[in-house]
């Protein structure tokens, strides 16, 4: 994710998700027969449901653009982690009309944003079972604990739909927590004369009526904030990198200018980002560009195969999350605590491409950042906490997670010099594909690489307090 400038609060009656996720509502730990409705993540205690692990989301979204409201069903495949006569799901506003476990009908309850269910019978412990939910409603936008916001937000031609951290739950139900990872397919029927883009790769286009149904299917495994079921007016663009991998752009003709130049340098940043950072991890790449409300005071996030920006984006940004289809969606982070492994090598991506292309060193951009934030008020954001350790939800996206994330890694590539740094960047997401990881492992992962000491080095900058001495 990249956040952007402050430009206009506005009046919004979005839910704040500092108020949503300050108590856990019915968090239960597992007893054998109950599902629990938290995971306990640290710094979002309430998002995310225990006793099941979901294997596929089957999403058929209705949107009546015009009206904002959302006429839905899910369908979610899941294995049981143990006995459960009840088991939560996370679903933010929205009304239930019915719910189902393997086609027979269940009982339900709400209570914030849990939806508990109650099967007709035990689901035992090792078995997979289908959920059904009947839904509908208008979308609630969400504000994040740093007041941007997120979610459902609706646009002059549609919806521009991003989930960090907690978004996902205001349009479909689910395990919201990126520990939980899962196959999707969409069924996305808008009006004729609107695109919906969704992740993955598009199987189906078909009208009737005066609506268009548009099949996506993302086979890989995927968190839950990192699906998007974006609509609008879109100009659409379908090629094919030189390696054979679809690629699908889909831009806001109030973008196009803008967009241009850095989306024509897509390919050339899939190439330069494979030979990085190894195999690109998924069947298709592309891009959303939306032209969004005031509002929305943030400039992209890392939607899997398809990054959504509220804007027009530049080309650092394009880099930043092309890295994140390594660095976040294919590895993805074990708790919200661990976002550093997203952003940190992100923001790395962006210093390494411009040394790559003839520009700064990352040493040189570690260097100006450094003593740039001695000078001015850059140095209490910086420094503010350690990147490994954000404290709370408000630092989820804090400028330590990003800036000093990127410095934490150029301090370990002098640290282990080039040869063994680069074979980290490769070697990291190649053993951690398609699944989840946290900063102990990243730790352990590259320790084990090395005979140099790095404990000081991950103690002093990715926990320590304050601003670490840089020489090593």
């Amino acid at each position: 994710m990249i956040r952007r400038p402050l430009r206009s609060c506005g009046a919004t009656a979005a839910l704040s998700v500092a108020l949503l996720l300050s108590s856990c509502t019915s968090a239960t730990r597992l007893d054998g027969t109950q599902g629990a409705g938290s995971v306990h993540d640290p710094l979002f205690p309430a998002l995310g449901n225990g006793g099941y692990q979901v294997g596929h989301y089957g999403l058929a979204l209705d949107y009546d653009v015009r009206g904002g409201t959302l006429d839905a069903t899910a369908e979610i495949s899941a294995t049981a982690q143990a006995d459960l006569a009840s088991f939560q799901l996370d679903l933010q506003g929205m009304k239930v009309h019915g719910v189902r476990v393997d086609g027979e009908t269940a009982e339900f309850s709400r209570k914030g944003h849990k939806l508990t269910v109650r099967p007709p019978a035990t689901v035992k412990k090792g078995a997979t079972f289908r959920t059904t939910v009947e839904y509908d409603g208008a979308p609630e936008e969400m504000t994040d604990a740093d007041g941007a916001t997120e979610g459902w937000v609706r646009t002059e031609d549609g919806a521009f739909v991003a989930g960090q951290p907690a978004g996902s739950m205001t349009w479909f139900p689910g395990n919201n927590h990126p520990g939980d990872k899962a196959a999707y397919d969409f069924k996305i029927t808008v009006p004729d004369g609107y695109t919906a883009v969704a992740n993955g790769e598009l199987r189906g286009r078909r009208s009737a009526k005066g609506r268009t149904t548009f099949e996506w299917h993302n086979a890989e495994p995927m968190a839950s904030y990192l699906a998007t079921a974006t609509i609008g007016k879109f100009t659409v663009a379908e090629s094919r990198t030189k390696g054979g991998l679809p690629v699908y752009t889909a831009v806001d003709p109030a973008e196009a200018k803008e967009s241009a130049g850095p989306l024509g340098k897509l390919d050339e940043i899939l190439d330069w980002s494979v030979k990085r950072f190894g195999p690109y991890p998924f069947s298709s790449a592309g891009a959303i560009v939306d032209h969004t409300p005031e509002r929305v005071d943030w400039g992209a996030l890392e939607t899997q195969t398809k990054p959504v920006y509220a804007g027009a984006p530049d080309e650092g940004t394009v880099v930043h999350e092309t890295a994140h289809q390594w660095f976040g969606d294919s590895v993805t982070p074990k708790t919200w605590k661990d976002i550093w492994l997203n952003e940190g090598f992100a923001q790395y991506a962006e210093w390494l491409w411009e040394e790559d292309k003839g520009g700064r060193t990352a040493q040189q951009q570690f260097d100006e950042l450094y003593k740039t934030a001695e000078d001015d008020e850059d140095d209490e954001n910086i420094w503010a906490f350690p990147p490994g350790d954000p404290g709370t939800a408000e630092n989820v996206t804090g400028e330590p997670v990003y800036k000093r994330g990127g410095m934490v890694l150029q301090q370990l590539r002098k640290a282990v010099g080039d040869k063994d740094f680069f074979a980290i960047l490769k070697d990291w997401p190649a053993e951690h594909r398609h699944g989840n990881a946290d900063t102990q492992q990243f730790i352990d992962f590259c320790q084990d690489r090395t005979e140099v000491d790095l404990a000081d080095l991950f103690d002093d900058w990715l926990f320590g307090d304050g601003k670490p001495d840089w020489e090593y």
